[in-house]
């Protein structure tokens, strides 16, 4: 026996096993119920994995647009602290010039003109 003539066995062993004992049911309704199995099976499979895919897909859109929210909200606060800086930065600067008319009123004021108390008390 050599490997050809066991492989001819073996095909010859494959090809003459019968399925049904009925002659007139083909070959094609022999594997319709398989197949609708299988079918099915893997619809089920896909159904799970289209559930599964779906609730990732609804996560990581919660996750973007919870994301982009954040991200609009900080672009406000950026928007806020900047205006808060400019009028900072607006009122020091007119803090600064109203010091400086204050103090040269004053200077020119006799009421506001420094005495030596320490001469009047005497």
């Amino acid at each position: 026996m050599d490997g050809s003539s066991k492989e001819e066995e073996e095909d010859s062993t494959f090809t003459n096993i019968s399925l049904t004992d009925d002659p007139d049911h083909s070959s094609r309704s022999l594997y319709r119920r398989p197949r609708r199995l299988f079918t099915k099976m893997m619809n089920a499979d896909m159904d799970a994995v289209d559930a599964e895919n779906q609730v990732e897909l609804e996560e990581k859109t919660r996750l973007i647009n919870q994301v982009l929210e954040l991200q609009h909200t900080l672009e406000d606060l950026s928007a806020r602290v900047d205006a808060v800086k400019e009028e900072n930065l607006k009122l020091k600067s007119e803090n600064q010039v109203l010091g400086q008319y204050i103090e040269n009123l004053m200077s020119a004021s006799s009421v506001f003109q420094t005495t030596d108390t320490k001469s009047k008390r005497k």
